[in-house]
C-alpha cells in the first residue's frame, strides 16, 4: 500500500501500539485494559415529575487499549469526555453500554467483588491535590487508608510501608503526621501520589495531575511518574491539556473530541503528522520557543465552541468547526482509519474523510 493510502482500522476501531510484534505492532491480545463502543451518558430530567427528556452523551462509543508498561495520554478540549472515560473505567461512573476489561476481567456489569478487587490494582491520582485529601486526616492515614481497605499486612507492615512510600515521591518521613493544608500543592501531589501507590497497583489513571500545580513544579511531578513507571513497572493513563507535556510522558495519544476518539498514534505520529483537523489545530496551539519559528507557523484557530454533549452534530461531530468540512462531513460519521506509514503498518488511525488531503500536506 502506498503512502497516502488508508485502511478501516478493526471493527472496534483499536490502534494497535508498536513493539510487541515482528512488523512492529501490539494486538488487542497485548493489552493490559481493553475498552470497547463504552458510552457513559447522563439523563436530563426536567418538570414536576423528573421526566427523562434527554442525554448527556458525555461517552458516545470509545475504543481503545492500554498496553502493560506504556503511557496512554489522552487529551482534549475541556468537555470532551476524558475524565468521564477514566471515572468510567475505574468503575466511578456506571457505564451505559459497552466494554471495559482490566487483565482479562470484564468490569462493566461486574460484581462489587469483583470492582473491589480490581479497585486494588486500578489507582488514580486525581486533578486537585487539596480536594482529594481528607483536610482532618493526617498524611498517614491518607496513605494508609487503601491498606486498610484491601486488608494488605499487619497494622506495624502498614506503617513501614507508608514510611516507605512517602520516600519514594520524595517526601520525608516526619511529613506523616502533618495535615494537608501543612503542605505546598507540589508536596500535595505527591502525597496523593503515594496514596495511589500504597497497593501496588498495575494501572494508574492520572487525570490532570499537572493542570493545579505551578508551572515550576509541573515538570517535577512528570518527571516523578516517568521514575516510577520505569522503576515499579506501572502503566498509565495521563489526561492532560498540556499537550507538551503530553508528549513528554507518553508512548501514545489519544485525542478526544466529544465523546469519541478522533485520532490514536505514537507520540511522534501524532505530534509530527497529525491526521485530523483537530488535531492539528490543539498542536498548532502549543507555543514554540524559537521565536523564528514561532513567527513563521501558520496557526488558524478552531472557530466556536465544543457543542454540547445532549445534542452533538450529525455526521462528523467536528464538522461545525472544521476548515475541511463539507456536504459528506455533515451526513456520514467518520471511522477510526489506519494508514501506512513508510514501509511498515503503522499504528496511527484517525477519524476523518480528508486523511489523505492531511497526509498530502506540509507537515508540522
Amino acid at each position: 500500500m502506498n503512502r497516502g493510502e488508508s485502511r478501516p482500522a478493526d471493527r472496534t476501531g483499536v490502534v494497535p501500539a508498536p513493539g510487541a510484534g515482528g512488523d512492529g505492532t501490539r494486538t488487542p491480545d497485548d493489552a493490559l485494559v481493553t475498552v470497547r463502543e463504552l458510552k457513559t451518558h447522563f439523563p436530563i430530567r426536567r418538570g414536576l415529575m423528573r421526566r427523562t427528556v434527554g442525554a448527556i452523551r458525555a461517552v458516545d462509543g470509545v475504543s481503545f487499549d492500554v498496553h502493560a508498561g506504556e503511557t496512554l495520554g489522552l487529551v482534549g478540549e475541556s468537555g470532551s469526555g476524558k475524565s468521564t472515560t477514566a471515572r468510567t473505567i475505574l468503575g466511578l461512573e456506571p457505564a451505559t453500554a459497552g466494554s471495559v476489561v482490566f487483565g482479562g476481567e470484564e468490569l462493566t456489569g461486574a460484581s462489587p467483588g469483583t470492582l473491589r478487587a480490581a479497585r486494588r490494582e486500578m489507582q488514580m491520582i486525581f486533578q486537585d491535590p487539596y480536594a482529594s485529601l481528607n483536610p482532618r486526616h493526617t498524611v498517614r492515614r491518607i496513605v494508609r487508608e487503601p491498606l486498610d481497605i484491601h486488608g494488605v499486612g499487619t497494622p506495624s507492615a502498614r506503617e513501614a510501608r507508608v514510611d516507605e512510600l512517602l520516600d519514594l515521591v520524595g517526601l520525608e518521613a516526619s511529613h506523616a503526621d502533618r495535615f494537608p493544608h501543612e503542605f505546598s500543592g507540589g508536596q500535595r501531589q505527591r502525597v496523593g501520589i503515594a496514596r495511589a501507590l500504597a497497593t501496588n497497583p498495575r494501572l494508574i489513571v492520572a487525570d490532570e495531575p499537572i493542570s493545579a500545580l505551578d508551572v515550576s513544579i509541573q515538570a517535577q511531578i512528570v518527571n516523578l511518574l516517568a521514575d516510577l513507571r520505569e522503576r515499579l513497572g506501572l502503566t498509565y493513563l495521563f489526561i492532560a491539556h498540556d499537550l507538551s507535556m503530553v508528549r513528554y510522558i507518553s508512548d501514545r495519544v489519544a485525542v478526544m473530541y466529544l465523546g469519541r476518539i478522533v485520532e490514536v498514534g505514537t507520540s511522534d505520529e501524532v505530534f509530527e503528522r497529525p491526521l485530523h483537523p483537530y488535531t492539528r489545530a490543539l498542536i498548532r496551539s502549543i507555543p514554540v520557543a524559537d521565536p523564528e519559528r514561532m513567527a513563521t507557523r501558520v496557526h488558524v484557530p478552531v472557530p466556536g465552541d465544543i457543542p454540547s454533549p445532549a445534542n452533538p452534530p450529525s455526521g462528523c461531530r467536528f464538522h461545525p468547526r472544521c476548515p475541511f468540512a463539507d456536504a459528506r462531513c455533515k451526513s456520514e460519521d467518520p471511522v477510526l482509519r489506519q494508514v501506512e506509514s513508510g514501509t511498515r503498518a503503522s499504528a496511527h488511525v484517525a477519524a476523518c474523510h480528508h486523511i489523505e488531503r492531511l497526509l498530502n500536506e506540509d507537515p508540522l
